[in-house]
């Protein structure tokens, strides 16, 4: 009896501690939120999310002051800490403030920690009210922005 015992004790034990195992491997972040100027389809201040998709992959959306975008993402390397190619939309101002929407690729580039920032070129879409009279629309534009990126 006392062996069966001390058996069930041990075994109760042992079945305990390999419970305790922990997963070594980090779980890779799949989220991340940048926030700057020109951030949140070509905003003043904005900010957009991505989340990716695979481990290349990934969509975003942003919303700023004033306007909104969207983008089709390409990581260089498989991690939403690595620079990328971007097809995105940008719709700067909303209403009376809407100036222009504008689609093109962009280069966006991410340090090790948090900065980044983007410059590409677009092609206009559409004009809107806030659009400055007497100028005429170029074919091609230079996109570009500023600001701190944060993975979650």
């Amino acid at each position: 009896m006392r062996l069966l015992i001390i058996t069930l004790i041990l075994s109760g034990f042992a079945l305990n501690l390999f419970s305790q195992h922990e997963n070594k491997e980090k779980k890779e972040k799949q989220n991340n939120i940048t926030i700057g100027i020109l951030q949140g389809g070509g905003s003043l201040v904005g900010a957009d999310f991505e989340r990716l998709l695979s481990k290349r992959f990934g969509v975003q959306v942003g919303l700023g002051f004033v306007g909104y975008g969207a983008g089709l993402n390409f990581h260089f390397k498989p991690t939403i800490r690595s620079s990328f190619i971007s097809l995105q939309y940008w719709h700067q101002g909303i209403g009376d403030s809407f100036a222009q929407s504008v689609i093109g690729p962009n280069f966006v580039f991410r340090g090790k920690k948090w900065f980044t920032c983007q410059i590409g070129f677009g092609f206009p879409l559409k004009k809107g009210p806030a659009f400055p009279e007497g100028m005429e629309q170029p074919a091609v534009m230079l996109l570009y922005s500023i600001g701190g990126y944060f993975p979650f």
